[in-house]
């Protein structure tokens, strides 16, 4: 180790790969043992937290012993690099950990993790999920334990094979158990949790999911459980909200009339199929959704990976890992899922393009939260239909001038700037991009509108 490499390091913050420490003890063990379970690390003994140089007592056999300490507290061992320096007649040492292949490792038996610059300490099932992962696998791989082959339903495989044919130029023609041993949901006739859970023949009581209508929070209107297979849960749980939410129709010239609901129904399914493909299963908690005049709450047991952030969701800068990787590959196969980890991004474009809120996402108690709002706005009087007859601008006319003044003018400003319900700016505007009047270039936050001049020679 050069003291110039060290002189670069002490330039840098802590980090998820980096640390200070004054003096070698156990909370440097547990570093060690956090940098070993995420992705490797270097650890700098006789430094700070305000990154000055303190030094530290070296004798001959000293840096020896400490990897000898950390051996044996380390379960799997963990045996590191140590390099020493003097900078400024002080000696320091570097500690270098490489990530460990067999996931997790343990010191004294309390397990660690390293997220942004400090240690985490793993509860279970996290444990579980880091030991899955070690063997790029997860729970819904193992064989179930207390399920077999007669508990499945050969119609419902027969229907997922017709679901995946509809995305396939090369269609399936394998049998129903020769689809399972394919997709390793059926090994050496043992079936696997995933393959239970998509294709059980009975109610499935580890997969429950509580839905209710709330006429305040506490007054409930309705309300259902479902213990049914996973892929017949997207729907029931589909058909329950839309039975529960309002919609208006839009007169566009066309044969069929519009449908405007209070939410985008695209984004709300594909909440619903993140609820289940990420939903944490050996959890004994239920899914829940409770809707309110004002919102849905979408709960689910299983928070979000300790290397995931709720910003990161907003943002998209995270790489999607799902925790049950046979579910979401057989949901992909089905044409359920289009893409990994594109769902997020997908339901915030269709709320901007609603003009709603964005969801609120968030860890809450054992599991993850998603809310979403609605706005209530007063009835249309008017049908926007009504012929006009005066000689005055029309409702679209106004909204087409104040569009083409500002075109980064948003939906409540218009609502705003005319004294009218979003809701009537939110008709108009699809009325007029059908009428190819009006362009949206771009999302909500960034794009602007374009409107379309029309040609008096047609």
């Amino acid at each position: 180790m050069t003291k110039d490499k060290v002189l670069i390091l002490l330039k840098s913050d802590e980090t998820d790969n980096l640390e200070f420490k004054s003096s070698f003890n156990n909370e440097a063990i547990e570093t060690v043992c956090a940098f070993a379970n995420t992705k490797g690390g270097k650890l700098i003994i006789g430094v700070n937290n305000k990154k000055n140089i303190t030094g530290i007592k070296l004798g001959k056999e000293t840096a020896q012993n400490w990897i000898n300490e950390i051996k044996n507290k380390t379960s799997p061992s963990v045996i590191p690099d140590i390099d020493i320096s003097k900078i400024n007649n002080k000696t320091i040492a570097l500690i270098t950990v490489d990530e460990f292949p067999i996931k997790p490792v343990a010191v004294k038996g309390k397990y660690f993790k390293r997220v942004k610059n400090s240690n985490h300490q793993l509860n279970l099932t996290e444990i579980t999920n880091l030991h899955l992962k070690t063997f790029n696998t997860s729970w819904d791989y193992y064989i179930s334990e207390n399920y077999g082959i007669d508990d499945i339903s050969i119609d419902k495989i027969n229907k997922f094979i017709n679901l995946a044919n509809l995305n396939k130029d090369i269609k399936i023609e394998d049998n129903p158990l020769k689809i399972l041993n394919k997709y390793e949901l059926l090994k050496e006739n043992n079936i696997t949790n995933a393959c239970y859970l998509l294709f059980s023949n009975k109610d499935v009581f580890q997969a429950t999911i509580e839905l209710g209508r709330f006429s305040d929070n506490t007054t409930i209107k309705d309300s259902i459980t479902i213990r049914t297979d996973i892929f017949t849960e997207v729907d029931e749980i589909i058909k329950f909200i839309i039975k529960h939410i309002n919609k208006a129709y839009i007169i566009t010239g066309k044969p069929q009339r519009e449908e405007l609901w209070d939410y985008p129904l695209d984004a709300i399914r594909e909440i619903v199929i993140n609820m289940i493909v990420h939903r944490d299963y050996m959890q004994s908690g239920d899914s829940i959704v409770k809707i309110f005049n004002n919102r849905i709450e979408f709960f689910n047991p299983g928070n979000l990976p300790v290397n995931i952030s709720e910003k990161d969701l907003l943002t998209g800068k995270y790489i999607s890992n799902a925790r049950n990787k046979q579910i979401a590959t057989i949901f992909k196969e089905a044409g359920i899922i289009e893409k990994y980890g594109s769902g997020i991004q997908r339901v915030l474009e269709a709320f901007e393009e609603y003009n709603l809120e964005i969801p609120e996402f968030s860890n809450f108690q054992h599991g993850f939260r998603v809310v979403i709002q609605k706005e209530i706005t007063t009835p249309i009087t008017t049908p926007i239909t009504t012929p006009i007859t005066t000689p005055k601008k029309t409702l679209s006319d106004k909204i087409i001038e104040i569009i083409r003044n500002n075109t980064q003018i948003t939906r409540k400003e218009i609502a705003d700037n005319l004294n009218i319900s979003l809701n009537t700016v939110k008709e108009y505007i699809i009325k007029l991009k059908k009428q190819n009047l009006l362009k949206r270039i771009g999302n909500n936050r960034s794009g602007h509108w374009d409107v379309i001049e029309k040609n008096n020679n047609n």
